[in-house]
């Protein structure tokens, strides 16, 4: 698990392609402190696991799913990615629960000054947006953010100067595909409700909701 709020920004240095999985060697400094082979590092919100380390750099392995649900395909040499090591239990949850665990992706439609601010606007399919709603909690490569409007299709976000300063952000212009983690409690909320058929609108009325 993660929590949305990026340690640093690396740098991919190497990418190896195989027939169906890609495997990138990342140049980090301050997550190398204490990672070990077998740990899971948040790499624009995918939770991938460090196969091997030769400070400063760390490689993991991408296979064909991963590559299907995310944008880290699209990784060139010298591109920038948002870093993360997995969240300790002693700590505090800054952002909020992720699990690294991608659900789709979204365009950069529209990116706005808003005073000290930047507002983006992110398109995407109807099966991400049915679990994003107004002040809930998305993380956009790894990012923990708060969803300040949604509409049909799309939903903007307001990101702060601090946030644009400690993130792989500033690099994705319009056009940009992003990785979305939609909030895993709805999710689990869903399922729960869809498969308890006893629950219904007419049970929830009767209770009082």
């Amino acid at each position: 698990m993660f929590t949305g709020i990026i340690e640093e920004v690396g740098t991919v240095y190497t990418i190896k392609k195989g027939v169906r999985s890609v495997q990138l060697t990342i140049r980090a400094h301050l997550i190398l402190e204490d990672l070990q082979i077998g740990d899971s590092v948040s790499t624009n919100g995918v939770c991938l696991t460090v196969t091997s380390i030769q400070n400063p750099y760390f490689t993991v392995d991408v296979v064909h799913e991963t590559l299907s649900r995310s944008n880290l395909g699209e990784l060139r040499q010298g591109h920038l990615v948002n870093l993360e090591r997995a969240m300790l239990l002693n700590g505090r949850l800054g952002g909020h629960i992720v699990s690294g665990h991608i659900d789709g992706t979204g365009k950069i439609i529209s990116i706005k000054k808003d005073g000290q601010a930047i507002l983006y606007t992110i398109q995407t399919q109807q099966s991400m947006m049915k679990y994003i709603v107004e002040k809930g909690s998305i993380a956009i490569d790894g990012i923990s953010l708060t969803v300040a409007k949604v509409t049909k299709d799309t939903f903007c976000i307001s990101v702060i100067p601090h946030t644009m300063k400690a993130t792989a952000l500033t690099q994705k212009g319009i056009g940009a595909e992003v990785n979305l983690e939609n909030d895993l409690i709805g999710k689990y909320i869903e399922k729960l409700v869809t498969r308890t058929s006893s629950i219904d609108k007419a049970f929830l009325l009767e209770h009082g909701f």
